[in-house]
């Protein structure tokens, strides 16, 4: 069984990562900004009797991420996964999102992973062996407006985590990215509504929700970590999800100025689209 290390377990993915390996008997060091918030984790363990431990990691600072890891060490000797899971999100406009924002969710989503990365990296190397797990968004490799802030992190981890895996492989330490795509998380109600001039707004609210009228657990996720720790693959992506797939594909062959223009189109243009690549109907008002 690992020692598993988790960043931003209090909601979402990363509670039921955590619940999902614990249940599996693996050790679950559950990393979040504020414990005493974590009623629905804690009522989960405490009912369960499952092995996790909840430890204050803000992966905004680099003291906290310190002081997460060297406890860590201190209690359990040992760290075989770290999963970078904590994020924020929000859509926004290039023009009307305020710089503070993108700075924000850059780091976080980018700097926060990578500052977390860079701790517990050492540890892994002299031991010749660990699991780097990133999760990372279908917007890491589909940028569909109006989420330039959100998809520029996402993007900036994928090409972290794609360089971090040619370094590493040679010590033993797998990087993997998990790349979800729509999830019935709190992370985007978190962000507050969206109020925008441009009509990509209600096109992209629209798609999420009707993709989420059947909503993927984050259970489903938490499923695709504990198989990737299980296992022994080298494979560096996993889409998650039964929309993920759909959208990378999607993408992958559609040329650059046809995905531009395309995504610059009518509402109609935007509700075939949804019909044909997804096959919901979406309502756009």
């Amino acid at each position: 069984m690992a020692t598993v290390l988790i960043t931003g377990t209090s909601s979402g993915i990363g509670l039921a990562t955590a619940v999902t390996l614990a249940r599996a008997g693996h050790t679950v060091i559950a990393g979040m900004r504020n414990p005493n918030n974590a009623n629905e984790l804690k009522e989960i363990v405490a009912k369960e009797r499952l092995p996790v431990s909840p430890i204050t990691l803000d992966v905004d600072d680099d003291a906290s991420v310190t002081q997460a890891h060297e406890q860590t060490l201190a209690d359990h000797g040992r760290i075989d996964v770290l999963v970078n899971n904590a994020g924020i999100a929000g859509p926004g406009s290039v023009e009307e999102t305020p710089l503070d924002r993108f700075r924000a969710m850059m780091e976080t989503n980018f700097f926060g992973t990578l500052r977390c990365i860079k701790t517990v990296l050492p540890h892994m190397l002299e031991r010749r062996t660990g699991c780097i797990i990133n999760i990372s968004s279908v917007a890491g490799r589909v940028a569909v407006a109006p989420q330039a802030a959100y998809a520029a992190s996402k993007h900036a981890l994928e090409a972290l985590s794609e360089c971090l895996a040619q370094e590493i492989r040679a010590f033993n330490v797998r990087v993997v990215m998990v790349e979800p795509g729509p999830t019935a998380t709190p992370i985007w109600q978190k962000a507050g509504p969206l109020t925008t001039r441009y009509p990509h707004g209600r096109r992209l609210a629209a798609l999420f929700a009707a993709l989420l009228e059947k909503p993927t657990s984050p259970y489903v996720v938490g499923e695709e970590v504990r198989e990737i720790i299980e296992g022994d693959s080298w494979q560096f992506r996993y889409p998650s999800g039964p929309f993920a797939p759909l959208a990378l594909a999607w993408r992958l062959r559609t040329l650059d100025d046809n995905w531009i223009e395309m995504l610059s189109g009518s509402d109609s243009d935007w509700a075939a689209t949804v019909k044909r690549e997804f096959g919901v109907d979406i309502t756009l008002s």
